[in-house]
């Protein structure tokens, strides 16, 4: 990650704040951070779009879950407009490494892409 990159630093504060419980409650924060052509692979093997990880989001009660602890997140500019983060999730004992990628738009900086790829420690 480049020293003080505004653009990564932004998109990894993007990615915190959709690991928040409370965000992630709210339809319209999560959809405030999702690219219109956002799409993810998830940790359960399954492929969402943006309109089925905002409902299925919202109803669920993460805050039930037990917290995400975040470790070894890194960023790199890719292009003027596209940032690549890396980073591992634990929750409940579960474990997955995740990935990335952050499109600048005239409104702000929005997750494009996400894959979570499940591993045992």
């Amino acid at each position: 990650m480049s020293d003080h990159d505004p653009d990564v630093e932004a998109a990894v504060r993007g990615e915190l704040r959709l690991l928040d419980p409370e965000v992630r409650a709210s339809p319209e924060q999560v959809g405030a951070l999702l690219h219109p052509g956002f799409h993810e692979f998830g940790a359960s093997g399954r492929r969402w779009d943006r309109t089925s990880i905002i409902a299925a989001l919202a109803g669920t009660t993460d805050q039930d879950a037990g917290p995400v602890t975040v470790t070894g997140m890194k960023g790199v500019r890719l292009a003027p407009d596209l940032v690549h983060l890396t980073f591992d999730t634990e929750r409940n004992g579960s474990h997955a490494h995740r990935s990335s990628l952050w499109r600048r738009t005239p409104g702000g900086w929005l997750l494009y892409f996400h894959q979570a790829t499940p591993f045992a420690r």
